[in-house]
């Protein structure tokens, strides 16, 4: 998995596109059955590494998710969980940057849900800035904040929009041999969205809905270590998951359905002392 990660998705794509129009050429049928089983193999492991990435890029909660587990619990929109837009520019490593875009990409997921067209453009400019800084700006297309404003109005366009921006953003770095830079901004988006969820309620516990959805995390933060671990060497990803390390283990020591309160309370405390430092 770490290898192909690695390589451009647009070479998977080709690779698939020299396989079909090799099993158009006048070979014999026994051929064509194996290449036209080549394809489907790589067809597979194309839309495997997608499903991956799209776990990670926007791993907690979906917009759905979020939009009926607010709904359900009557709570309003909380301008003060996300990151402050204006904090951007105290961002000057590259680790910050990457860290807080991922930050800011849930944060944009977030203000989408409840339509802040406000504080979505706040944080599409943030990103922006971000984005430059660390010299991927090609990862944007260049009609972004047009599509944006045309579909300030239809929720669920402006979300899809959004969050496909963040996944073209993990493909850009990926292609462009930046895959460290990418895990930051994966661990920063997953750290700020369970933040958000664990921090939307007075009392997280007894919501079993937030309880079920911060749960579901355990597999998702293991599998974010093991996408992380290929890239050890680098130090700031060894730093970053040595910050979620600590996470991880509490979540490894709880049973499937059966978190204790006081586990909970455990997981709240650690997510918001990373999430402190990331933003800081």
């Amino acid at each position: 998995m770490r290898n192909l990660l690695n390589q451009p998705l647009i070479a998977i794509i080709l690779a698939v596109a020299l396989v079909f129009s090799a099993c158009q050429s006048g070979k014999k049928k026994n051929n064509n059955k194996e290449e036209r089983g080549t394809v489907a193999t790589q067809k597979i492991e194309k839309e495997e590494i997608e499903k991956d990435v799209r776990e990670f890029v926007y791993p907690l909660p979906t917009t759905f998710e979020v939009t009926e587990m607010l709904n359900r619990i009557g709570a309003s929109y909380i301008l003060t969980l996300s990151n402050a837009a204006e904090n951007v520019d105290k961002y000057l490593t590259e680790k910050k940057q990457a860290i807080n875009l991922g930050v800011y990409g849930a944060d944009l997921s977030y203000a989408s849900t409840y339509n802040q067209k406000q504080q979505i453009m706040s944080y599409m400019e943030a990103s922006r800035k971000l984005i430059d800084a660390l010299n991927i700006s090609g990862a944007l297309p260049s009609d972004l904040v047009e599509k944006i404003e045309q579909n300030e109005d239809n929720k669920d366009k402006l979300v899809e929009i959004i969050t496909n921006t963040f996944y073209d953003t993990y493909d850009y770095l990926n292609a462009n041999n930046r895959g460290a830079v990418s895990m930051l901004v994966l661990a920063g988006s997953w750290v700020e969205a369970l933040y958000i969820t664990t921090n939307i309620s007075e009392d997280t516990y007894q919501n079993k809905e937030m309880v079920k959805i911060v749960m579901q995390q355990k597999s998702s933060l293991n599998k974010l270590l093991g996408l992380m671990k290929n890239y050890e060497s680098d130090e700031d990803v060894a730093e970053v998951m040595g910050k979620l390390k600590p996470l991880a283990r509490v979540y490894n020591m709880v049973e499937e359905n059966a978190i204790s309160e006081e586990q909970m309370d455990i997981i709240i405390n650690e997510v918001a002392k990373v999430r402190a430092d990331f933003v800081e």
